[in-house]
């Protein structure tokens, strides 16, 4: 009976605690939603762009909402997200991450110096390393898609799922490039979309039994092929460095395997959905598709090599403004960041247009740029439509002049977070993307099986996750050029 009496003191505790909680003087607006404790979450969980954009046009562009037991205050003025983004004694991020990398990977870094950590992957996704990293990469690509013919060949078309081929290819690239280990890189990729397509309950704890199985199966055969005794010991990649790194702040070897887990997913969970996106976006818009490969036409660094290896680590170096606006505006469309923040001690939040509010300390902040600035018609004009020009001067160099309420915008996209927190592996996830599409259309035909085919919709749930991944797939085929030219 004693067991029954704590349950009902809690629930009792929970349900006082949700029904005393008012909004004060100067607070953001409140809404508690109607489930004690609960709130907001089944809502936020099943689709938070609808949700979020719902609250907006209810309270605004900040308000605080109740979810699965923790007061968020959405702020959604991106004139005003320097007041949370650098303001790092007020609002505190490592909390929140240590919480979400126990559940997703079962890991735990307590003796962690998170600044430390990010400086040592700056010196490596930065100036010198960063061009090998690239050089690797373009080497990789070339080699799994050209050398290897079992990829595709000049003599028939083969046909495949887009987003499947992207995220395949362009993982293998980068796990090669990183953990030097080709003979386990299918097996790695096949366990991984297993963990990733489970990610998102992962974070939230609502797994299913045999989800939890599978989930828990997938992690412990990806600890296993990332383990010593699976990667060469010998060789001075990155994930040799990394678990150097690791063993000097004194982390046993299966922390090393954990936290390997935790930089394989940040480092490639990202660039196959952007690259299936931007794919599909020029598939199914003949008008940019023909834009880029004009622009690829003129490029000096790929003449007259459809069937050699093309210089594809020089890209960064060509004067690309096309591809560049395409880029922009796939990630505009597709990538979902959420930016959070725990309220540290009681904060007075000033907002651009002088309005100020009162921030509780235990809170949390929250920003979704892909709500605003990123979808917001206010900045972007129609800004479900993909317009690949969108991000183009009338003399053909990048726009970067976006305003709001008369204001010109620093933050008019963030793909890659912001502030302290920001991705510090941006460049690389770039460069390898921007090799990706290039070598794909100067050495492959690509079409759609379907000319009429349109893109999937997004799947609702990997809001907050970074790219958003399709709910569904688009048919294509490709085979391999059969002329010298470069022409794509």
């Amino acid at each position: 009976m004693l067991w029954i009496f704590l349950l009902l003191s809690v629930l009792f505790m929970l349900f006082h605690l949700y029904c005393t909680r008012s909004r004060r003087k100067n607070e953001p607006p409140l809404d508690k939603g109607h489930i004690p404790w609960l709130g907001h979450a089944l809502e936020f969980g099943k689709d938070a762009a609808k949700f979020l954009a719902r609250m907006k046009e209810k309270h605004g562009d900040i308000f605080t909402v109740c979810v699965a037991g923790h007061y968020v205050t959405v702020l959604l003025d991106p004139s005003s997200f320097d007041g949370v983004l650098g303001d790092t004694v007020s609002f505190d991020f490592s909390r929140i991450r240590g919480q979400l990398v126990k559940r997703i990977f079962s890991l735990q870094l307590p003796n962690s110096d998170p600044a430390l950590e990010r400086a040592w992957m700056e010196t490596h996704f930065q100036g010198v390393s960063l061009r090998k990293l690239s050089s690797s990469m373009s080497s990789h690509l070339y080699n799994l898609l050209v050398t290897n013919r079992n990829s595709c060949s000049s003599s028939m078309w083969t046909e495949d799922e887009l987003f499947g081929f992207c995220y395949s290819l362009l993982f293998r690239a980068g796990y090669l490039t990183l953990f030097e280990k080709e003979d386990n890189a299918a097996a790695v990729y096949r366990e991984f979309r297993k963990f990733d397509e489970l990610l998102t309950k992962l974070a939230r704890s609502t797994l299913k039994r045999e989800e939890g199985k599978i989930a828990r199966a997938s992690q412990e055969q990806l600890w296993e092929l990332l383990s010593p005794r699976c990667l060469n010991e010998d060789s001075d990649s990155w994930q040799q460095s990394y678990r150097r790194f690791l063993r000097e702040q004194g982390m046993d070897a299966d922390v090393q395997n954990k936290a390997l887990l935790l930089q394989l997913w940040t480092t490639q969970c990202n660039a196959g959905p952007a690259a299936f996106w931007i794919l599909g976006f020029l598939l199914t818009h003949p008008e940019a598709m023909e834009a880029v490969k004009l622009e690829i036409r003129g490029l000096s660094t790929l003449q007259n090599t459809s069937l050699q290896r093309p210089a594809l680590n020089q890209l960064e170096a060509q004067h690309t403004p096309v591809f560049d606006s395409v880029l922009k505006e796939t990630l505009r469309l597709t990538a979902a960041v959420m930016i959070n923040r725990e309220v540290m001690q009681e904060k007075v939040l000033r907002m651009a247009d002088g309005r100020e509010y009162l921030l509780r300390r235990g809170d949390r902040v929250c920003l979704f740029p892909f709500l605003s600035p990123q979808m917001d018609p206010e900045i972007h004009q129609e800004p479900q439509m993909f317009k690949y020009d969108r991000f183009l001067t009338p003399s053909r160099t990048l726009k970067d002049d976006f305003y709001k309420d008369g204001r010109r915008l620093k933050y008019y996209i963030m793909p890659w977070g912001a502030g302290r927190n920001s991705c510090v592996g941006r460049e690389f996830a770039a460069a390898a993307i921007r090799q990706f599409v290039f070598l794909l259309l100067t050495h492959l035909d690509l079409e759609l099986c379907h000319p009429d085919a349109k893109l999937p919709p997004v799947n609702p749930k990997r809001y907050g996750f970074g790219m958003l991944q399709p709910d569904g797939d688009l048919q294509v085929r490709y085979r391999l050029k059969t002329t010298r030219s470069a022409d794509p």
